[in-house]
């Protein structure tokens, strides 16, 4: 079974993040989950939220921890919220397998 905080679609995966700018390093910090209970991926990056800087530095942080090509990863919602959902395209059993790990 898949954690709860990504689900796959086809050749897509649509995960939760909620990032953390200014936080003090570039990172991934497990899962949390909200007060009703839903899951997310902790995440926290270097850069100011400010004129995208964040949401460019956690794409980045993405493609590097799950190896994918960062021109794969989009944010699709909560683009100025500290909550997130992040499509990645070209989903393959690697990614599944790199995702699961995080969880």
């Amino acid at each position: 079974m898949a954690p709860d905080f990504f689900r796959a679609s086809g050749e897509t995966i649509e995960l939760v993040v909620r990032l953390t700018p200014r936080g003090g390093m570039d990172a991934l910090d497990g899962i949390g989950r909200d007060d009703a209970g839903r899951a997310f991926l902790k995440a926290r990056v270097r850069a100011v939220p400010e004129k995208g800087a964040a949401n460019a530095a956690l794409e980045r942080l993405l493609a590097k921890r799950l190896g994918v090509a960062p021109s794969r990863i989009d944010i699709v919602a909560g683009a100025t919220a500290r909550l997130k959902t992040v499509r990645i395209a070209g989903a393959g059993a690697d990614l599944l397998d790199a995702l699961r790990a995080l969880g």
